[in-house]
């Protein structure tokens, strides 16, 4: 039976089954592990109830972690490996067997499954961020369920996401889905140890629930690299750029499709902002630090003016032009994070300057700001 499906904001979990657009995503240690390789009874099962949501009329993005995971068998390694030219081998190896599990046991459905690997660069730099959109886009016109998956047989310690938690939740930015679920072996978000007798956090309407909370940070078996913290960092970012998230377990994942009270839902706090400070705001490898004057701190966090080199007093920390860098005032408070327009070699000799002089004594090149508004996160 079809629904009505929707593509104004979703507010509640009643309102799971008219959801136009949803990513979901899954880990590793839900579909895998380190004897078995691929859990063929655990994907079966999860693509039956994807299907079933799709069948409906609505557009599934799925996130699968399980490449790394399932590669360790035909390798004969007993464990993950933690050097990474062994994870891109086992990567290399285990996403074809996960595609090929995936697109049978969702074909049995009559549905076509697409492969998309992404690195963080493809997310963080305009022109690989439009033809990302793109081909998501068209997958999904093509009635096509998308299964993404971080490229770990080419990423990079410098450019990989780390966890697919978020991954995902960039994933549900870059495809303007209406809502993120985040699947793993936990059935909600708890206020400490499940096994120490406590209570479920039902709901989280902002950063203030999550103050008194202790969340743990391991993966499950041995085979994943997330745990709950990033769960929460990956719905917290989801909810802060509009998208609301629901964590769940595996177990409950048609429960949560169809809208019952199940695991923890995040409410949207913020807006849609551009991807890339999305990712400086939660993501980004901070490469250095820019210390201001208070004149410059006010221009930046309340004024919301570009950094000009006048304001800087100290900079510490090796990085190049388009790095990330904190700013912070004079007493090591962070401010907020920027994308930086000069190599920290150039910068000792601009400091206290005005462009103007420096376009007088070193060129016209050094008229620019340190870093442009636009590319700038308060913290």
């Amino acid at each position: 039976m079809s629904v009505s499906l929707r593509r104004s904001p979703i507010t509640s979990r009643g309102q799971v089954p008219t959801a136009g657009r949803i990513v979901v995503k899954v880990g590793s240690s839900s579909l895998t592990s380190i004897g078995g390789g691929i859990d063929e009874a655990a994907l079966t099962r999860l693509s039956y109830t994807l299907a079933a949501a799709k069948l409906t009329g609505q557009e599934i993005i799925l996130v699968s972690s399980g490449a790394i995971a399932a590669g360790l068998a035909p390798l004969g390694l007993t464990r993950r490996p933690r050097d990474l030219a062994s994870q891109q081998a086992a990567a290399g190896v285990g996403q074809g067997l996960l595609m090929a599990r995936y697109t049978r046991a969702f074909g049995e459905h009559g549905i076509i499954t697409g492969q998309v690997l992404l690195t963080a660069d493809d997310l963080i730099r305009r022109t690989q961020y439009q033809n990302a959109h793109r081909s998501l886009t068209r997958l999904l016109a093509l009635n096509v369920l998308p299964i993404v998956n971080e490229n770990d047989a080419v990423a990079t310690h410098e450019i990989r996401f780390g966890d697919n938690d978020r991954l995902a939740s960039l994933v549900a930015h870059l495809a303007h889905a209406d809502l993120l679920i985040l699947l793993s072996d936990v059935d909600a978000l708890y206020d400490g140890p499940p096994a120490d007798g406590a209570q479920r956090i039902p709901e989280v309407h902002g950063p203030a629930d999550l103050e008194a909370i202790t969340i743990g940070t391991t993966g499950a078996a041995g085979v994943g690299t997330g745990g709950m913290a990033t769960k929460v960092q990956a719905a917290t970012m989801a909810a802060a750029n509009g998208i609301p998230a629901l964590v769940t377990s595996t177990a409950y994942a048609a429960a949560a499709l169809g809208g019952d009270p199940v695991g923890t839902w995040f409410h949207t706090t913020g807006n849609r902002h551009p991807i890339r400070l999305m990712w400086l705001a939660h993501l980004a490898d901070i490469r250095g630090r820019l210390v201001l004057d208070d004149g410059a701190v006010r221009a930046v966090r309340d004024r919301r003016r570009s950094l000009l080199p006048a304001g800087i007093v100290d900079v510490t920390g090796r990085f190049a032009s388009g790095d990330p860098v904190e700013l912070t005032d004079r007493r090591g408070e962070v401010i907020a994070r920027g994308l930086v327009n000069y190599d920290s070699e150039e910068l000792p000799q601009m400091l206290g300057r005005t462009t103007f002089e420096l376009g007088e004594e070193l060129g016209q090149d050094y008229e620019r700001v340190v870093v442009h508004v636009n590319d700038l996160v308060l913290a």
